[in-house]
């Protein structure tokens, strides 16, 4: 809206929630990481997972424009769910804060946390020297900067080997060719990519910032 604010009624009409379960050979169960700021994640374990070793952990962002959605949507909970299962690997899908209530850094500060967590509460079935940190849209967005800036985090067992950034969520003070391309398109028009941009950086600030280093 014009005053900066974000009225979720509508999508949250179409988003359907869903809680965790067992089914299609995967475990989902969910933990809180920080109940202050509504940190959590949902854990996907393949039920029966291949013998003779652990499992790869996938920790994963959901897309959303910074705005928008949460594991527990049926969409990403359908899509973790199958990552788990198909890999095989466990998967930990983030449930980070949104904007405008909570602008940048947050989504990256409740990332990097729930890595800590992760790395500090391993996993008997987890391998977590093959960590990779995925995530589309504004989720690929922080996939992206965790990654990039992991060289100065020292984690005790967790080892990030690569990002997964599936149609990341990118924008700058200069337009690209892929945003002018969003000109009167529906849902994701340059429009509302303008305003997802003004609500998600700091009060005052433009779109234009640093590889966050946590």
């Amino acid at each position: 809206m014009e005053d900066g604010t974000l009225n979720r009624f509508l999508i949250n009409l179409i988003d359907l929630k869903v809680t965790p379960k067992t089914a299609n050979g995967v475990i989902a169960s969910d933990t809180t990481v920080d109940p202050s700021r509504n940190l959590w994640f949902r854990r996907f374990i393949p039920s029966a997972p291949e013998t003779g070793g652990k499992l790869p952990v996938v920790v994963y962002f959901h897309g959303g424009g910074f705005l928008l959605l949460s594991p527990s949507s049926q969409l990403f909970d359908d899509l973790c769910r199958s990552l788990a299962g198909e890999i095989p690997a466990v998967v930990f899908s983030v449930n980070y804060r949104l904007a405008p209530e909570h602008r940048f850094p947050a989504p990256y500060d409740d990332g990097f946390d729930v890595l800590k967590y992760i790395d500090e509460n391993p996993l008997d079935n987890a391998d977590l020297s093959r960590c990779f940190i995925a995530g589309d849209s504004a989720g690929g967005n922080i996939a992206h900067h965790l990654t990039a800036g992991k060289g100065e985090r020292n984690f005790r067992n967790l080892k990030i080997e690569g990002v997964i950034a599936i149609q990341p969520y990118f924008g700058g003070e200069e337009r690209t060719d892929s945003e002018n391309r969003l000109e009167g398109v529906p849902i994701v028009s340059k429009k509302r990519t303008d305003w997802s941009w003004k609500a998600f950086p700091p009060e005052g600030s433009g779109r234009n910032r640093e590889i966050y280093r946590g």
